[in-house]
């Protein structure tokens, strides 16, 4: 006899229904929500869990047309408070910050879920916007980009360190353009190279942990944070050195400010990481760093001794990654990671051989005996078209590009790349190959795989097949 029976859909449990719906993805569940009533109401948890707003009048609209009640079910939100008129004047929904401020407060305060926030600022917003943060308990990712012109709209650093502080279980934080404010940059008021500078933020109240001292190195001070990204802000404040560290930070991604020099940026990144620098695993570099870096460092004897990733953006010179790798020989890197523009690949492949010459010339010291990966990827620039991209690879600066990389070990090679590139950029990664493979053949690598750019195809199995070359996707 068949014991099995068949439970129909209106007789199943309510939360089973809810689980069922929690398993669709994007596309199935807005078709399930159209069925009848009760499945919307179902879907309507999954429907509104990733909020994207991407204007100033997406803003306003999502505040008129959904219920305020479906707030609490967002757990990852994007909003953007720029136009999409264009111009100055906005005659439909207001000009003022306070008017923009006080719709943030109202949405905000009803998104009590919220995990993940992604604000795109075009100016500073009201002091009214910081005491909603103290009630996001759950809210542990946190990104604030000023989109707005910086001379006229600048967004306050004091405004943006008591927003972030405020957070109680803050633990990623990721900061974009934010504007020294002139209470704690004097010294840029007025003085080459005119750095943007925004003043009458003092009306912001002091903060409960950090008092009156709302500047950048504060951050430093959240207890709860474990990755730091700042990029395109002026981190010239000499107190990034002095400030008591507060947090175990383990992922430092340091930028540059494009009005100040080059030498200037860099020993702005070194002071950070000299006093930051005994707790990061990870470091993503923008500017080069020399031996003056330990000269910040506390204790010299140990310099960054938990390092084990290094990542060095396309904004990095080429001339200086053996300089600056070196600086961070004394660290246990074990995986290197550079992003080049195309027409930087052959002078990034001659400096990746040098760096491991130079690691072979020094035998069996310490001179990066951990290194076991190196990835090498490419930031489309001058060769790719957009049918080219892949659209669906999304990371925390918006921007999508492809990678061609190679994987090197001992048993053979492996290469993949996504587009055609140029002959003698071809050319150099697969002399870079031949580099790497020799060194594995030669026992001149660390026991472990050395990986070359990560995925360019010509697999080679067994004691020795052709290679073939394959397109293949990857991700960052």
């Amino acid at each position: 006899m068949d014991t099995q029976s068949t439970i129909p859909w209106h007789a199943l449990p309510t939360e089973m229904k809810f689980s069922v719906v929690e398993h669709l993805d994007a596309k199935d569940i807005r078709a399930f929500a159209n069925v009848n009533k009760e499945a919307y109401q179902l879907a309507v948890p999954a429907l509104w869990r990733v909020v994207d707003l991407q204007s100033l009048e997406a803003i306003f609209s999502y505040a008129a047309n959904v219920p305020q009640s479906y707030h609490r079910y967002t757990r990852h939100l994007t909003i953007c408070t720029k136009s999409t008129r264009g111009g100055p004047s906005r005659p439909a929904i207001g000009n003022s910050s306070t008017t923009i401020s006080d719709a943030l407060v109202q949405l905000l305060a009803s998104c009590t879920q919220i995990e993940h926030l992604a604000l795109s600022l075009e100016s500073s917003l009201n002091q009214s916007l910081i005491p909603v943060f103290e009630r996001f308990s759950q809210l542990r990712v946190l990104s604030i980009n000023h989109c707005g012109d910086e001379q006229q709209t600048p967004l306050s650093e004091r405004l943006v360190v008591s927003i972030a502080a405020s957070v109680p279980n803050l633990q990623e934080l990721s900061l974009d353009r934010i504007t020294r404010s002139a209470l704690h940059a004097p010294e840029l008021i007025g003085a080459y190279p005119f750095v943007p500078v925004i003043s009458g933020d003092d009306d912001i109240p002091n903060h409960a942990r950090l008092g009156s001292d709302l500047s950048l190195p504060s951050l430093l001070r959240i207890p709860t944070l474990k990755k730091l990204k700042i990029r395109d802000t002026h981190l010239g404040d000499p107190k990034w050195s002095i400030t008591p560290i507060c947090c175990s930070l383990e992922f430092l991604d340091l930028g540059s400010c494009y009005h100040e020099s080059p030498d200037f940026n860099r020993v702005c990144t070194e002071r950070i990481v000299g006093n930051v620098g005994p707790a990061v695993d990870e470091f993503s570099l923008n500017t080069a760093l020399s031996g003056e870096t330990y000269a910040f460092e506390k204790p010299k004897e140990t310099p960054l001794k938990k390092l084990r990733k290094i990542h060095l953006t396309p904004l990095f010179p080429v001339e200086n990654v053996v300089d600056t790798l070196t600086t961070l020989s004394g660290s246990p890197v074990e995986e290197l990671s550079v992003r080049c523009h195309e027409d930087d690949v052959m002078d990034m492949c001659s400096a990746l051989e040098d760096f491991l010459s130079l690691r072979v010339e020094r035998g069996d010291s310490d001179f990066y005996k951990h290194l076991s990966q190196i990835n090498v990827s490419t930031v489309s620039d001058l060769y790719e078209d957009d049918s080219s991209r892949d659209n669906g690879a999304n990371n925390i600066d918006g921007s999508s590009d492809w990678k061609s990389s190679c994987a090197i070990s001992s048993t053979g090679s492996t290469c993949r790349t996504r587009v055609s590139i140029p002959a003698e950029h071809a050319v150099a990664i697969q002399r870079l190959q031949e580099f790497c493979h020799d060194l594995a053949v030669a026992g001149s690598c660390h026991p472990e795989e050395l990986v070359v750019a990560k995925g360019i195809s010509c697999m080679r199995e067994g004691d020795g097949g052709a290679s073939d070359l394959e397109k293949e996707g990857g991700e960052w």
